[in-house]
């Protein structure tokens, strides 16, 4: 299930690209602006919008350790603002002062890769803030680029339709083309999958184009076995231009979306569509998971960026996707206890239970007694109105008890033991009747 948890309205023109770090969502527009909001409220940093460019912004990334955003634009500019309070780092200026289209750091924040409209690529030094290695595609606008996540090669895509894989000189190691149309997005997932060799290692990549198709590709570069690529599948379900497409942090999910203004969801193991998500009003342009949480963006030329949280059956904890729970009740982890109170609607008790360290054996022993005196959840039922009312005065002790409430969060009178009998007439075990 895919919930939309907020809507964010504040560029004036189209948005064009978004981008995650551990602790801010940016945003960049048509309206020259770059934008930067706390993941904890989705509430806008004081320093921002980061006014710096003097024409549309195309592509804005976050270094991985979140210190540094660049963004580049039609200005032929590529800017370094620091997170921390959005002061201008430095600007990177294209030696012709073409638009730059896509920019992208490396895996160890060494490197900063900038592509442009006339086709060219530079490879700048982040530390010395020189171009380390300069090159040039044959045809098009370079539109996409993304690195591998070990570092030795990133992939560039263009208008014209060409992937080409460079390695960390700046060398081209292979070309090809992928879509008829012109590249519009790539992404690399950072999880290793299995290959045709036991002892290479693969990474996955998407591109999308404009011949409305997505492609999954197979890639390895190592020193014994030179360069792979393959294309592994292609993922069809959209009817018009994919603009953008990104994987989840464990590789298992991959969002895109469209100038048919939607937003599709796909298994990356089966190529299956998930979710078609259609609240965008005009083409879909951008879209961005954030690294290890279960939310993810979607940027549009309707002027709103969307955040979205993807719940159970597919919860993300970690790097993992944990299915519903399929095992008896009194051997579930922790971890699926956590899964379990999302599935039934009481989402606001994870954190209670994970501080509490409660398992599936502890969840079948819970009485109203130790629900009140060692998780310090009020065992009473009261009609909704009025306790809303009893704590908007500020009246923050139970009602019956008169004790303090631990938590002024109120969950539905599905009771936690309502909602444990439920779950056990299924499992089987606890549903035999005793032998005559």
């Amino acid at each position: 299930m895919v919930k939309l948890i907020c809507t964010l309205a504040d560029h004036s023109d189209d948005v064009n690209y978004c981008a995650f770090s551990s602790s801010y969502l940016a945003t960049c527009s048509l309206d020259k602006s770059v934008r930067l909001y706390s993941l904890s409220n989705f509430e806008e940093l004081s320093y921002s919008p980061l006014k710096g460019h003097t024409y549309a912004v195309h592509c804005c990334c976050f270094s991985p350790l979140g210190h540094i955003l660049a963004s580049c634009s039609t200005d032929g500019n590529t800017v370094l603002w620091d997170t921390q309070n959005g002061l201008k780092l430095a600007v990177l200026e294209h030696t012709c002062r073409n638009p730059v289209r896509i920019c992208r750091f490396s895996p160890d924040s060494m490197y900063l890769v900038s592509g442009a409209a006339d086709g060219s690529v530079n490879l700048w030094n982040v530390p010395s803030l020189k171009v380390y290695r300069s090159g040039s595609v044959k045809d098009g606008s370079l539109v996409a680029c993304a690195f591998a996540p070990s570092g030795n090669c990133f992939v560039t895509g263009s208008s014209c339709g060409d992937l080409t894989v460079w390695d960390d000189k700046m060398r081209c190691l292979y070309n090809e083309k992928a879509h008829d149309l012109g590249v519009t997005c790539c992404d690399f997932s950072s999880q290793p999958v299995s290959g045709n060799k036991q002892d290479v290692k693969y990474f996955q990549m998407a591109s999308s184009g404009q011949d409305n198709l997505i492609k999954l590709w197979l890639i390895s570069l190592a020193d014994h076995t030179g360069l792979e690529v393959k294309c592994k599948c292609m993922l069809k379900g959209h009817t018009a231009p994919v603009l953008a497409c990104a994987f989840s942090c464990d590789g298992q999910i991959l969002v895109s979306g469209s100038v048919d203004k939607t937003v599709m969801i796909f298994e990356t193991n089966t190529g299956s569509i998930l979710h078609v998500l259609t609240q965008h009003t005009r083409y879909v342009t951008t879209c961005a998971f954030a690294p290890e949480m279960p939310l993810f963006a979607t940027g549009s030329m309707d002027k709103r960026v969307n955040i979205w949280q993807l719940e159970p059956k597919q919860l993300f904890t970690g790097s993992s996707v944990i299915e519903e729970p399929k095992i008896p009740a009194e051997s579930w982890s922790e971890e699926v206890v956590s899964v379990w109170l999302c599935k039934v609607g009481l989402q606001d008790l994870v954190e209670i239970f994970k501080r509490n360290n409660i398992d599936g054996k502890e969840l079948l022993s819970l009485t109203k007694e130790s629900l009140t005196d060692d998780l310090k959840i009020d065992g009473y039922s009261y009609e909704k109105e009025a306790m809303e009312k009893w704590i908007i005065e500020k009246r923050h002790s139970s009602p019956m008890t008169n004790l303090p409430l631990q938590r002024l969060v109120l969950t539905p009178n599905r009771t936690l033991k309502m909602a444990i009998s439920r779950w056990l007439d299924t499992q089987p075990k606890y549903n035999e009747k005793p032998s005559s």
